[in-house]
């Protein structure tokens, strides 16, 4: 059987935090950062984080998005480890607190079918400020985790990610990796990577 392979996006599968890049475009990326910076290290409830971040955001228009999108680069290794991993017939996987009008083009890039993230509520070309559907936080992250284990039965679920909002979906897999993660992740994953370099994975396994 296959295993199950189940990546966070920002700062993991991607060098970025995307909603810091969107930030920038709407002048208050010192207030987000701070307020991610916060969530990141399970300081603050990410639910609350996420909103805070996203009202600031209100009246900027949808082309950013795609402006964004164009911005973001892959963690070394990245598309090879996931190269790698599909050409053996393991299962890719993508779960992500940030959002899928910015990671949409990278998934079919990456040729990963399975993958949920956060929707942005648009009106008339801009951001309202809200989201639209059920937020992506620790719970909906562990989630998906079953879902997928039920859905395509893998031999194993790793899951990879670096952030307090990957703690439950790391705790679950039956192998969890920190990758460059912050303290809070660390303290219960079974493997901890500070290499930044996503190949690193293969040497663990």
């Amino acid at each position: 059987m296959n295993r199950l392979f189940l990546f966070d996006v920002d700062s993991t599968l991607i060098n970025e935090e995307v909603i810091d890049l969107i930030a920038a475009h709407a002048n208050v990326s010192r207030e987000v950062q701070e307020i991610t910076e916060l969530a990141m290290n399970g300081l603050l409830d990410f639910q609350d984080a996420l909103c805070s971040r996203v009202r600031l955001l209100a009246g900027l228009s949808t082309n950013v998005l795609s402006e964004v999108g164009k911005k973001i680069t892959l963690t070394t290794g990245a598309a090879e480890l996931i190269s790698n991993l599909q050409t053996n017939g393991d299962y890719v996987a993508v779960i992500s607190g940030g959002f899928i009008e910015v990671i949409s083009p990278l998934m079919k890039e990456l040729k990963i079918q399975h993958y949920r993230a956060n929707s942005f509520e648009i009106f008339d070309g801009t951001l309202t400020g809200q989201t639209k559907g059920p937020i992506v936080d620790r719970n909906a992250k562990s989630s998906y985790l079953l879902e997928l284990k039920k859905e395509l039965q893998p031999s194993q679920v790793i899951a990879i990610g670096d952030g307090a909002n990957d703690i439950e979906m790391i705790k679950l897999a039956d192998v969890g990796i920190a990758f460059c993660a912050k303290s809070a992740l660390k303290e219960v994953a079974d493997i901890v990577i500070e290499k930044r370099d996503l190949r690193e994975i293969l040497n663990y396994l």
